[in-house]
């Protein structure tokens, strides 16, 4: 762990990032028909930060200084979850100058049939990659791809935390989740910015006490 990192200097980081997310609508207020057909008061949509190259930047060096503060481990892999956590994965791997795999969200049908790319040999630790944490499922799916294959996971890292159960639930099957933001501190941050009004702040802080 790198005791050098400031929870002064990472809050003010995480503000910063939240702004452009909100600037750039990859966080966006309203509401919203979710996958699972639920609705929501917002909606974020992580995976518009590679085209915003300063952004995916600030993002990816948001998990950088997230691992080296709070992952005590010098030899590790990391594993993009698919999909949307492959880029932000290779991003992280390139600056860390550590070996990347991914998994794939479906076994191959020939040659190998492997659910996981890449060079993982038994024991090795991986780190997860993702871009958001909503339930967890996914993260885990991803998680026992690598370990029926060997692999040791323990971590997983996500830019930001939907609060909607992924920490306890990976908790429960040996993955800690360490997330750059919370979604209750980023929209906390933004109606203090007076970038959000207070009746959207209360509709999202509502929902979240809700799940």
């Amino acid at each position: 762990m790198d005791p050098t990192l400031s929870k002064k200097s990472t809050v003010e980081k995480w503000q910063r990032a939240a702004v452009l997310l909100h600037k750039l609508n990859a966080i966006q207020f309203g509401e919203f028909v979710l996958a699972s057909g639920k609705t929501s008061p917002y909606y974020v949509d992580l995976r518009l930060a590679p085209s915003y190259p300063d952004l995916f930047n600030k993002l990816a060096n948001l998990c950088v200084d997230m691992i080296k503060r709070e992952i005590d481990r010098t030899i590790y892999k990391f594993a993009g979850v698919p999909h949307a956590g492959l880029s932000l994965a290779t991003l992280v791997s390139f600056k860390l100058k550590s070996p990347l795999i991914f998994v794939r969200k479906e076994k191959k049908t020939h040659g190998r049939m492997k659910m996981v790319e890449g060079l993982l040999e038994r024991g090795d630790h991986v780190v997860l990659i993702d871009d958001l944490a909503t339930t967890g499922g996914s993260i885990l799916d991803a998680g026992n791809a690598i370990r029926a294959e060997g692999g040791v996971v323990e971590d997983a890292v996500v830019i930001l935390d939907r609060e909607e159960g992924a920490k306890k639930m990976l908790e429960a099957n040996n993955i800690h989740l360490h997330t750059c933001m919370e979604i209750g501190a980023v929209v906390k941050y933004l109606r203090d910015a007076n970038l959000l009004d207070e009746k959207q702040y209360s509709l999202v802080m509502k929902h979240l006490e809700q799940t």
